[in-house]
């Protein structure tokens, strides 16, 4: 894979004008998704260098704290807490790190909470690997950087379109994979389908769909499709 064509900025020079390479932290609870960013970011460029990875909440902060890294690639949610915790967390202890979400969720709960949680930009995982160089350095920059569709949800929620203390209000009665559960439901997906997804069985969907039903007071898969769709959040 190619690079984006531009220098990638974001740490200090070195001597003789050459820029040191951007220092990344990824932090996504699979391996196997960390170690496919970490070999995209390689082949693509020189000028953006992995220094560590972390799975959950607790690693991933004291990977920033110990690393001090220019940008994280978070993931949205993590056990421990979720991205937004990280962020959190670190700062006061890592002031100079900037955020960029890297998520396969586009919902615009998301989005919006994880900006309004101090991250600079998101990026869905189906962007490229020089896609990813090019944000990843954007960042480090100091811009937003904001896959297209997903900006909109920022514009809406700040033009008032999005009710985000709606959303954040419902939201909050559901746990993290009850809300995952609920987005691939509200989408259409089958049960089986939402299992293969989400690495759960049949039946903890099943459970978990009820639980959903319960606490946002709705009687049926097609009322949580409209419910969904209502607050913008397919």
């Amino acid at each position: 894979m190619s690079g984006t064509g531009r220098d990638v900025p974001g740490q200090p020079g070195q001597p003789g004008g050459a820029a040191r390479p951007v220092r990344v932290v990824v932090v996504d609870d699979h391996h196997m998704f960390r170690t496919g960013v970490r070999s995209e970011l390689a082949a693509a460029t020189a000028a953006v260098t992995v220094v560590a990875e972390a799975a959950d909440v607790d690693t991933a902060v004291a990977a920033v704290e110990r690393e001090r890294p220019a940008v994280v690639l978070l993931d949205v949610h993590l056990p421990g807490g979720g991205g937004v915790e990280v962020i959190r967390r670190t700062q006061t202890t890592a002031p100079g790190t900037r955020f960029l979400a890297l998520s396969v969720s586009d919902a615009a709960e998301d989005v919006i909470g994880t900006i309004r949680g101090g991250a600079r930009g998101y990026v869905t995982k189906t962007i490229s690997g020089a896609e990813l160089v090019d944000a990843v350095g954007r960042v480090a920059d100091g811009d937003a950087v904001f896959s297209p569709r997903l900006a909109g949800f920022v514009l809406d929620a700040f033009a008032g379109a999005i009710q985000v203390a709606e959303v954040d209000s419902d939201l909050d009665r559901l746990s993290e994979r009850e809300r995952e559960v609920m987005r691939l439901i509200a989408r259409g997906y089958a049960y089986k389908e939402v299992a293969k997804e989400l690495f759960i069985s049949v039946k903890t969907v099943e459970t978990h769909m009820s639980s959903v039903l319960r606490k946002l007071q709705l009687s049926s898969r097609h009322e949580l499709t409209r419910w969904a769709s209502d607050r913008r959040l397919l």
